[in-house]
This record gives structure tokens, C-alpha cells and sequence, in this order.
């Protein structure tokens, strides 16, 4: 399996891509953090990505479709960055840092909104404050991670103002609690957070020697600090996936340039290969060939996308890696689709979102690169 599954996503990943893929104008500006890739209730696809003065969305027109709807735009000014999360009822939740020009300088917080339905319009922006008050240290308010428990409790973690991370979290009314601080040292680079099919939400912040790790141990209870992550990492580089019932494993570039290393809980961290370059890494769990296996996606160090795929739980054998050659901005987004095959988006160098699918054969063999509409 593996290797017929690595051969095929190198033919599907460069065959036809020049033909397929045309330069044109768009407007995406950054990449979501999380995953900006879901399925939704009625398992079509959506994408999502930050664009000047707000939010553009792609829509599946039908299930397991190889054709998208959109972009419609959803505004809100002033949007440095943006994070979506989603939650067991498949509620898109987006939380954006937002700044906004005062008397004394740019003014951040973070804002929060909600997608109910697919297709459907965003709820209403609505503020969820800062929680440094020296102007300073506000204006030092990082990029947001989140993470819906199996409540339906939204988490929101931040980094900045003296170090550590803060969490805010809706009350079961309704209502967002007061921020807390998770202590810890300080945060390099963007946070990751995931809840498991238990509920419960574990967070990694990298830091400058080691990731910070916290886990939360039963539905509801406050997440505590647990046993940091070595070798050190490339700052924003951490991610999640859930490799058995309840079980994460934690993924991460090392920082001195020896690839992606993977641990799970009570075992020795292990190098996977590869050779990623900045960002953060998308990570999958599917079905190829009647075969568990781990997908991960992220930024070479070339630039371009690269995908890499093992055995649930064989990491320590090495992922089969397979570059797309294509250049990319930030990190790549995987899902299944409503059929079960792995989809693969990205954002091109000139701003176009770039979307492809697991071939219906043998192997992990994807279909050339469409483009999503730009208008």
C-alpha cells in the first residue's frame, strides 16, 4: 500500500498541473489557521480564506462535487488574521484578530462569529475583547487558535502581552467567561488546539526550546499544564490529530532542520522526515486501500505544498513524502469529502485557491489542481 500510494500521489500531484492551472487576479490575502477546509452537516465542502476587508467562502454545488459555488464575502474590517474551528455539530466558528485605528494607535482585539449551516450567511461579528490592558501589551495580541469541546463550549486561546496563553470560553448559557491565563513561557509563533471525539481539548504552544502542552482531563474541567514536547520547535509549527479513541498525537518542525517529529502520550518523540519549511502542518486521518493511515500537508522549504502519507500509528517508519510542485502561501488544508476521499486545498503564489481529490483507484493517487472561482 505504501508504496503504491506514494508512487500515485506523485503522478496525480504533477500531472496536467501547467495545463490546469492558469494565473489570473484574485484577492486572498492570508490562509486560516485550523482547519479553513470543512464538511458540514449536509457533507458538502466549504473553504474559507481571509481577504481584504473580510472573509471569502467556496461552497460544494452537491456532495463529493468537483464543482464550488462562490466566493461569497462575509465583511469585517480590519482582520489580521483568522482562525476557524469546528465543532461535533459541524458549526463553522471563526475567530479573527481585528485592528482598528485610534487616537494613540492601532487598537487590537479579537472577534468572533458563527456559521450554523452550509451555504448559509455568518452571524454577527461581535467582539471578544483583549485580555492585556497596558497598551503595549494589547497591541501585542497574537493570532487565535480554537477548539470546540463535546459540549459545544467554544475554547479561544491567545498569546502576547508578558508570555503564556490566555483562554476564553463560553459559559453552557451562552455567555463568554472572563479570560483566564494558562501561564507558561513564552509563545513562538501561532498556537494549535483540537478537541478529541471524547470532547475534550488538549492546546500546543511552541516556545523557544520546547512545545508547551496542555490537556483538559475531563468534559467541562479547566485544561492543565502537562509535560512539554522536545526537540525544540520551529515556532508555529505544532499540530494535532487524534490517532486513536481519545489519543492525539502531536506533530512539529524541529527547529535545527531535521523534519517533522511525532509523539503520543507516555512515548519517546520520533523523527517522521521530510523537510518543511515555516508554518504549521494539516493532518488527516482517512482510509487508502482498507488501510488506517495518517495524512500530513504543509510548506516545503522550497515553498511549494507537500504531502506525505504512513500508516496510523507507524510514524516512526518515516512518512512516504511526495512534493506537488506547485508554490504555496501558508499551509494547506485537508478533508475528506462526502464520499470519503481525501481532498487537498491550497493558495496559490498568486492568491487563487487550488483544490484537488483522491482518484476512485487503487492507491493515494490525486486528480489534477481546479482552480475555485476568484468572482
Amino acid at each position: 500500500m505504501r508504496g503504491r500510494g506514494a508512487q500515485a500521489v506523485d503522478r496525480g500531484a504533477r500531472t496536467g498541473v501547467a495545463a490546469e492551472v492558469r494565473p489570473q487576479r484574485v484577492s486572498v490575502t492570508s490562509v486560516a489557521t485550523g482547519s479553513w477546509l470543512l464538511r458540514g452537516h449536509d457533507d458538502r465542502l466549504s473553504a474559507y480564506a481571509l481577504v481584504e476587508g473580510g472573509v471569502h467562502r467556496w461552497t460544494e454545488t452537491a456532495v463529493g462535487s468537483a464543482r464550488f459555488s462562490g466566493p461569497d464575502f462575509f465583511p469585517v474590517q480590519g482582520l489580521t488574521c483568522l482562525a476557524v474551528a469546528q465543532g461535533a455539530n459541524r458549526y463553522a466558528h471563526f475567530i479573527g484578530r481585528r485592528e482598528r485605528s485610534g487616537g494613540d494607535g492601532p487598537k487590537a482585539d479579537l472577534v468572533y462569529a458563527v456559521q450554523y449551516q452550509t451555504g448559509r450567511t455568518l452571524g454577527d461579528w461581535r467582539s471578544l475583547g483583549n485580555p492585556f490592558r497596558d497598551p503595549r501589551e494589547a497591541a501585542s495580541l497574537g493570532a487565535p487558535a480554537a477548539a470546540v469541546d463535546g459540549q459545544g463550549t467554544v475554547h479561544v486561546f491567545v498569546s502576547g502581552g508578558p508570555g503564556g496563553v490566555m483562554l476564553r470560553r463560553e459559559a453552557r448559557s451562552g455567555a463568554w467567561e472572563t479570560w483566564k491565563d494558562l501561564r507558561g513561557g513564552a509563545v513562538a509563533g501561532g498556537l494549535s488546539a483540537a478537541a478529541n471525539t471524547v470532547g475534550l481539548v488538549e492546546l500546543l504552544a511552541p516556545g523557544h526550546r520546547s512545545v508547551m502542552h496542555w490537556v483538559q482531563t475531563e468534559p467541562g474541567a479547566d485544561l492543565r499544564r502537562a509535560q512539554d514536547l522536545t526537540p525544540a520547535p520551529v515556532p508555529g509549527s505544532a499540530a494535532l490529530l487524534e490517532t486513536a479513541p481519545g489519543v492525539f498525537t502531536a506533530y512539529w518542525s524541529e527547529q535545527s532542520g531535521t523534519g517533522v517529529y511525532a509523539q503520543r502520550p507516555g512515548e519517546w518523540a520520533f523523527p517522521a522526515g521530510g523537510a518543511p519549511g515555516e508554518g504549521t502542518h494539516a493532518t488527516l486521518r482517512a482510509t487508502v486501500d482498507g488501510y488506517d493511515c495518517t495524512v500530513l500537508a504543509h510548506q516545503g522549504r522550497t515553498g511549494t505544498a507537500v504531502l506525505g502519507v504512513c500508516g496510523t500509528g507507524a510514524e516512526s517508519g518515516g512518512l512516504w513524502w511526495t512534493d506537488t510542485g506547485l508554490a504555496c502561501v501558508g499551509t494547506p488544508a485537508l478533508a475528506l469529502d462526502g464520499h470519503g476521499r481525501i481532498v487537498m486545498a491550497m493558495v496559490a503564489a498568486d492568491g487563487a485557491v487550488l483544490v484537488n481529490r483522491q482518484r476512485p483507484e487503487p492507491g493515494l493517487t490525486l486528480s489534477d489542481w481546479s482552480r475555485l472561482p476568484s468572482s
